[in-house]
């Protein structure tokens, strides 16, 4: 099929091939959140001559506001770039400051009648929006591949995994328990309550937008919150599908509103009175900038902040399982992932053959559009991202480091990064001491299990870590000296959402995930009951 663009800058090829299999009305159907921006024909030739003529329209993406999308109050606009290809797929239309403010004041009128509902009232919406998340799998998953980089499989595949969380906190409804405390005092009881905090700011990150998004309203929703969601402004369409999928569960007004917003308006919400707790998944610089919000009315962090995972492997362990798990970590999704190992400890009896294993593994690893080979590594989210990797590369180099293999800067459009393996690293290398969220591991040698963990433990993040092993005993010392929130052992992070995804120092504040996850979004009373 050859397509002929009468654009500066182009449609992405998914964009159009989605409505050209579906049929030209069904790009209405695909984005019914956005209305018309501009049309561009696009004249379409199949190898048998034919000829149809189809006139797609770039769309502009609406705020969603008590209920409904709303049309811009600003001419402020975001254009949504495809990382795999440079072009823009969409835009998005920047809300003003009223429509801050209009978000907020409709989530706290909102959660006066959300709180009064039961519990049970509240799980039977959320599994009612879990399967309108799960229905909508295919739109959600073609936006998110357009302004990802993913394939369409993993994008439907994170949407469904969303629609997974929302019905676990669901479950929820009967076991959002107090406690009765015992008394000194004669004829009298405690008891502790567990209550919503209020209005909710939720912070969305670029690499799992869809998922995270659900991780956290989830458990502010079903604990009596309401919520009012920034997603990142490079990946924002697919938070616009799932408030279609909120629409089409008939979830109440105002519980849930999603707004695209430069820096400026997003600090409007997040100092806004009626705004009790902020969670973000993000940088620690962002997390900085979260505090400071929360200073102004003393409203409760939950912070997701930086990684730099280690991986840990003994003698004993099975080299060829480690290698496989660490290339893979390190590459899904370009390796822009919290948990994703970023150095790797090897001690030095295995060192030259496991560095020849992930070495080989690496090579291997192609990238590319993954809208046309889904087996292919993606993208970096953007060009200012490639460029800062690479330059992280080149201060390894110059401070001592080897290219096992990648390492070279890709050319052409798209933000591509190939998997990059980097020996004879030292533990005071930048590449050891910076998150690097992207596809290049640093190895270093270490001689005993004391000097690994004191090397993991150096270091001013604790979020994941892993642990390759067959002993017992390493594992269990390891499990109880590691200064991280997890610890995988023969396996890589994989964030189950029964668990407690939590960072320890600059890793961030509280956490996701699980009862504790939840328990979050709650804060308690006491009732003291003398009879």
């Amino acid at each position: 099929m050859v397509v002929r663009r009468q654009l500066s800058r182009h449609i992405n090829t998914l964009a159009f091939q989605c409505v050209f299999r579906m049929g030209g009305s069904s790009f209405n159907r695909l984005w019914p959140s956005v209305t018309p921006d501009k049309t561009t024909a696009i004249h379409v030739a199949d190898n048998r001559g034919a000829s149809p003529f189809l006139a797609i329209t770039m769309r502009t993406y609406r705020n969603f506001i008590d209920g409904r999308f709303v049309e811009p109050q600003s001419d402020s606009f975001s254009d949504v770039d495809n990382p795999a290809t440079s072009g823009i797929i969409a835009r998005v239309a920047l809300a003003s400051q009223d429509d801050a403010l209009s978000a907020v004041e409709a989530a706290s009128r909102a959660q006066k009648k959300w709180r009064a509902l039961s519990a049970i009232e509240r799980g039977e919406h959320l599994r009612r929006f879990a399967d309108a998340i799960v229905e909508r799998a295919p739109q959600i998953g073609a936006a998110l591949a357009l302004e990802s980089g993913k394939s369409v499989a993993d994008s439907e595949n994170e949407a469904r995994y969303a629609a997974d969380i929302t019905r676990y906190h669901a479950e929820w409804a009967r076991r959002i328990e107090g406690e009765v405390i015992p008394s000194d005092t004669p004829n009298e009881n405690l008891v502790l309550h567990r209550e919503p905090i209020g209005v909710v700011a939720c912070l969305i990150p670029f690499n799992y937008p869809v998922y995270t998004l659900l991780r956290k309203i989830a458990p502010a929703l079903i604990t009596g919150n309401t919520v009012v969601v920034r997603p990142s402004n490079n990946t924002p369409a697919s938070a616009f599908e799932i408030a279609e999928a909120a629409l089409q569960a008939g979830l109440p007004a105002g519980i849930f509103n999603v707004l695209a917003m430069d820096h400026a308006t997003a600090g409007t919400v997040c100092t806004h009175p009626a705004v009790g707790m902020i969670t973000l998944t993000g940088s620690v610089n962002a997390g900085r900038i979260v505090l400071d919000y929360c200073k102004t009315n003393i409203a409760k962090p939950s912070l997701e902040l930086g990684g730099k995972a280690p991986a840990i492997i003994e003698p004993d362990a099975d080299l060829e399982a480690a290698a496989s798990a660490i290339v893979a970590s390190k590459t899904t999704h370009c390796g822009q992932l919290c948990t994703a190992m970023e150095r790797v400890y090897v001690h030095a009896s295995v060192h030259d053959r496991f560095v020849e294993l992930l070495r080989a593994k690496m090579h291997a690893v192609s990238f590319g559009d993954r809208s046309q080979d889904a087996s292919k590594m993606g993208p970096l989210v953007s060009r200012s991202a490639q460029r800062n990797i690479h330059a992280m590369v080149e201060r390894a180099v110059a401070e001592g480091a080897t290219i096992a293999t990648g390492g070279v800067l890709p050319e052409g459009p798209g933000y591509f990064y190939p998997a990059t393996l980097l020996v004879n690293c030292r533990h005071d290398m930048e590449i050891v001491r910076e998150e690097i969220f992207g596809p290049v591991l640093p190895v270093i040698s270490y001689d005993t299990l004391d000097d690994a963990l004191a090397m993991a433990n150096d270091h001013q993040y604790g979020l994941s870590s892993v642990l390759y092993t067959e002993n017992y005993r390493t594992a269990m010392r390891v499990a109880n000296e590691i200064e991280a929130g997890e610890l995988y052992v023969n396996r890589t992070p994989a964030d189950p959402y029964q668990g407690f995804h939590a960072g320890w120092k600059r890793s961030g504040l509280g956490g996701d995930d699980g009862k504790h996850g939840m328990l979050e979004f709650t804060q308690t009373r006491l009732v003291v009951m003398k009879y």
